[in-house]
Order: C-alpha cells, then structure tokens, then sequence
C-alpha cells in the first residue's frame, strides 16, 4: 500500500536489514552460529523497542531470496533457529499483542517450517483496535520477485496504485525508514517498491551489537530529517 504522509518525529513504519551475524561470530573468534543466535536474540529486542516506541510496523529482513545460495549447512541452520524462535517467542507475541504475518517465497521452506509459520500467525491476530503491532517477518524474500509476482496479475492499463495493492506487503503501509546493519551501504534486494520515499539509515554496526540503544539513536536521526516527497515549497525552512 502505497502512502505517502507528513513527517512525524517517530515512524510509523521501520524496516530492517539485519546483516552482519557471520562477521560478528569471526571478530569474537565464535563459531558462525553464535552469531545468528545473539542475531535472533536482537531481533526480539528490536520488536519488544517498537512496542515501546509506539511503532506501528516493524519489518524485518530475516532470510532473502539470495540467501538461498549459501551453504546447505548454513540454510538449515537458519531454518532451525527461526523454527525455534517462533515457537520461543509466541508467548510473548501474544502477550504484547503484536501481529506476525510472513511474506515471501515461503513455498521454498520445508513443511514443517512453513506449519509453523502459519500456526504463528493464526495465533497472533489481534483485533485492529487491540493490536501494539505489525510484525513483518520476510523470509525467501526478494524485491524483484515481489515486483515480478505482482506485475503478472496486472494488466497493460494497471497504475502505480493497482501494482501496489498486488504486492506482498499491500496490507501495509510504505516503510518511513529502513535500517541497515553489518557496514553496507546499499537495500540489496529488499522492498525495492515499498522504499522509493523511504529514510535510509546506515550505522557502522553489525546487526548482533544492534541494541536499543542503537534502535534509539537511529529514530533521533529520522527525527532530524526532512521528508518532501519532491515539493520544494519549504525547502528553504527545512
């Protein structure tokens, strides 16, 4: 859902690219795994500070579409650790009324993952009226295969709004900032739609040092900056 709104000191809707577990294990001589656990271990951190913050979405970078290119080894310990996570976490989902949706490729996953990523979201839905939170989680999710999935269900007279509504997040509205950890200055793939207006955010951090502090530092920044959709008008007053 495209949407376009006034600056407000906090966003509604953050977007994080959490990169940088592997490097984080080898600057602390750890084997890779200790880096996507302390990894999940922020990502929970992250949502329980969104709650706080008063976010309304909070998508995360979880697992893309290129990732399934890394080694069998690794893939499958990914999908353990976010097996284990989401039946971990549910509780506290649910406790602190936070949504959990999926979006992506998720028909690569195994059975049992993709079971639990539906049992996970049928057990978090709120009410509108009751719910903290989004929580976008993406997983064998690419930013051009969002767009091509969408593209294929539109017509040639199809607009901007109508290609919106067809992609995966289209029960969202557009991320006001997106964060990216691990030292790497580009979007690699992720919301290349849903960011065209988005504040981009780089700290020189690896994502498993990613704490609320740092989340907080991160909304002072967005809070600093001026967003003109391309109007001029006040471009001498910001």
């Amino acid at each position: 859902m495209t949407s376009i709104s006034s600056h407000s000191e906090t966003p509604n809707h953050v977007a994080i690219i959490m990169d940088g577990n592997n490097r984080w294990a080898s600057a602390n001589k750890l084997p890779g795994v200790a880096g996507h656990q302390k990894g999940v271990e922020r990502a929970r951190e992250a949502v329980e500070f969104a709650v706080e913050s008063g976010l309304k979405t909070l998508t995360l970078f979880a697992f893309s579409s290129e990732n399934w290119g890394r080694s069998n080894e690794e893939v499958d310990l990914l999908m353990e650790l976010l097996n284990q996570a989401l039946q971990e976490q549910i509780p506290n989902l649910k406790k602190n009324l936070v949504q959990l949706t999926f979006i992506g490729d998720l028909e690569r996953f195994n059975p049992a993952l993709i079971e639990q990523m539906r049992i996970s979201e049928k057990e978090t839905l709120c009410s509108e009226e009751s719910k903290n939170l989004d929580l976008v989680v993406a997983a064998s999710y690419g930013g051009r295969w969002d767009i091509l999935q969408a593209a294929k269900k539109l017509d040639s007279s199809g607009t901007e709004e109508q290609l919106s509504s067809l992609l995966s997040t289209n029960k969202f509205q557009d991320p006001d900032l997106c964060i990216r950890t691990g030292n790497e200055f580009r979007i690699s793939n992720f919301l290349l739609w849903q960011l065209a207006y988005s504040e981009l955010y780089f700290p020189e951090i690896l994502w498993p040092d990613f704490d609320s502090n740092q989340f907080q530092i991160a909304l002072d920044e967005y809070s600093r900056r001026s967003r003109r959709f391309g109007d001029t008008s006040n471009f001498q007053n910001s």
